[in-house]
């Protein structure tokens, strides 16, 4: 199921129906009247590319972000969406973001994967961190999903905190693995 917003009719009449916090079709979570959680549109994409660096500075890792306008409206507000993003905003003002997605646990079933949580500096300490977190949530039980999978940079002690404080379960037996760049594309060489 699609929550960001799409335009079809049949997403929106669907979405409306299996989600009772959907309205005509978005997702809208009212916090105190300063806050507002809602599902990303296509016309978000500029913004949600300036927070997506705006999170890679803060990590650190701006260098490493290579994705386009073009590429986040393909592949979250397409024909066949990959993610779903959601939007926090205080007292009108773009504050942080939600990005996440649906994966299969082979043991487990269900689950979605929250790849950003983000708010910008000038907003934290709010709780629009953990709103939006908790809007992703809403969204997992909703869909029965078994859980939220996430990863958290070792430094981040305050996301840490926040995190423990939610109940969250450190994973510290597993660790991330990427393959990417030349070394994808060897391995794909050797398949049949």
């Amino acid at each position: 199921m699609n929550i960001t917003g799409a335009n079809s009719r049949s997403a929106s009449r669907s979405a409306a129906l299996m989600l009772p916090f959907y309205t005509k079709g978005r997702f809208e979570l009212d916090r105190p009247t300063m806050l507002r959680i809602r599902s990303a549109s296509i016309d978000d994409v500029a913004l949600l590319r300036a927070m997506i660096r705006e999170l890679a500075k803060y990590e650190h890792e701006l260098e490493w972000v290579t994705i386009r306008e073009e590429d986040l409206a393909r592949d979250g507000f397409g024909e066949n969406p990959r993610f779903r993003a959601l939007i926090a905003e205080w007292d009108g003002q773009p504050a942080g973001y939600a990005v996440f997605f649906g994966y299969f646990s082979t043991w487990v079933g269900r689950g979605l994967f929250l790849e950003d949580l983000f708010v910008r500096d000038t907003f934290r300490g709010r709780g629009i961190g953990t709103a939006l977190l908790a809007s992703v949530a809403r969204v997992a039980v909703a869909e029965k999903c078994y859980g939220i999978h996430w990863e958290v940079l070792d430094w981040n002690q305050r996301a840490i905190e926040m995190y423990r404080s939610m109940g969250a379960e450190f994973r510290d037996r597993w660790r991330p693995v990427l393959l990417s760049g030349e070394a994808l594309e060897k391995l794909a060489e050797k398949a049949p």
